[in-house]
């Protein structure tokens, strides 16, 4: 019995401007949020990545590897990358680096919740994102998901593999289950995701709608 394919018909996700989009992993070591987040760098033309990481987020996690990641994409990957001892050391960072329209993307990695990443400093790279026309994206690892100006916040895990196309018996492109549960201008929802190589997008597959967690407040009287 052939199984439904969920990319088919694909789910339209309209494109967003630059701006700050956080990412949480629902375990500390899952690599799912890196590929999500990599899927939606534009292409390598436009410029290096600047990837930033605090040395907590280095130590259980690992460093970007370039070569690794471009296999994963099937496309050149250049990473200009920094580590810093401290969370508000990769805020500074990363605000500064916003300024650079060089540069295609600016990651941040943070590791928990540190008093530096309030909603104060969110806001300072949504602006400074929005200003230079350069995307930002904070990668979550062992953190809550409080108060923040992200405009866009997902909760992203690995789901098991579909058949490699020449060996049914070995795993085939990765797939990302990507929950939207806060987003500006965005209805909150759940989508299947993969890194299309053929278009070297991000693919959506069905939309399952999500309840917004938190309604806007109703006026009283």
């Amino acid at each position: 019995m052939k199984c439904a394919d969920p990319f088919a018909p694909a789910t339209p996700v309209p494109d967003r401007s630059p701006t700050l989009c956080e990412v949480f992993a629902l375990t500390p070591t899952d690599a799912a949020p890196t590929g999500f987040v990599l899927a939606q760098v534009p292409d390598p033309a436009r410029g290096p990545i600047l990837w930033v990481q605090d040395r907590l987020s280095r130590r259980e996690g690992g460093r970007p590897y370039a070569t690794g990641l471009a296999s994963l994409l099937r496309r050149p990957v250049q990473i200009l990358y920094l580590e810093a001892r401290r969370a508000v050391d990769v805020l500074w960072a990363m605000e500064e680096a916003l300024g650079c329209p060089a540069l295609a993307a600016v990651i941040g990695e943070v590791w928990g919740d540190p008093p530096a990443l309030d909603f104060t400093a969110t806001k300072r790279l949504a602006l400074r994102a929005e200003g230079s026309g350069v995307q930002a994206w904070l990668l979550r690892r062992a953190a809550r998901a409080d108060l923040s100006a992200a405009r866009e916040r997902w909760r992203v895990s690995g789901l098991p593999s579909p058949p490699a196309p020449d060996d049914l018996r070995a795993p085939g492109a990765p797939i990302w289950q990507a929950d939207l549960f806060r987003a500006r201008g965005r209805m909150p929802g759940a989508w299947v995701t993969r890194h299309d190589q053929g278009t070297g997008r991000l693919d959506f597959g069905h939309l399952t709608p999500l309840a917004d967690p938190a309604p806007p407040l109703r006026a009283l009287g």
